[in-house]
């Protein structure tokens, strides 16, 4: 169940109760903890403190599943196909749903995996464990935001691949 910590995270629910509240057909997919080769995110974060720094200190107490955007775009396309090719299975298949990686780590679980996958970096900097105590953020974050994709795969028959291999893949189209 949805419980936000923040301004941030009760926009996104409040975003998504508006859209079921208007009452037509309609597909929220509701992610996490996503990277990409573009933007800005913890992914491409990690990559260039790991080529300035010999050691890299992480929190380790917040579990997620890193999900790549790459995965996210070919998943909402494939649910949007299947949800517009079958109109008679669009009550089975509208509302919210979980799409994330599978499998789960934490932020420092994936920075360490970030720099033992990543091809081309110098030197693989130390990637030392900390409590989210330790790194203060202006805006709490919360222990555990795995999600439960069971209802997506159940209704569409899409599950992403474990968040290491997606990870390992995205390294090597970049």
């Amino acid at each position: 169940p949805p419980a936000p910590l923040g301004v941030y995270g009760r926009s996104k629910l409040e975003g998504e109760r508006a859209v079921a509240a208007v009452g037509g057909a309609h597909l929220i997919l509701r992610t996490s903890w996503v990277y990409g080769l573009t933007g800005h995110n913890f992914l491409k974060t990690v990559l260039r403190l790991a080529r300035e720094r010999e050691e890299l200190a992480v929190v380790d107490d917040q579990i997620g599943s890193p999900t790549w955007s790459e995965a996210i775009a070919q998943a909402t396309a494939e649910a949007i196909a299947l949800w517009l090719a079958e109109p008679g299975r669009r009550a089975q298949r509208q509302g919210l749903f979980h799409l994330a990686a599978a499998g789960q780590t934490s932020w420092c679980g994936f920075a360490r995996a970030i720099v033992e996958l990543a091809p081309d970096l110098p030197r693989r900097p130390r990637v030392r464990a900390i409590g989210t105590a330790d790194y203060p953020l202006p805006a709490p974050r919360p222990a555990w935001s795995v999600l439960d994709c069971a209802r997506l795969e159940a209704a569409f028959g899409i599950r992403l691949a474990d968040w290491r291999d997606a990870l390992a893949k995205c390294l090597r189209a970049g």
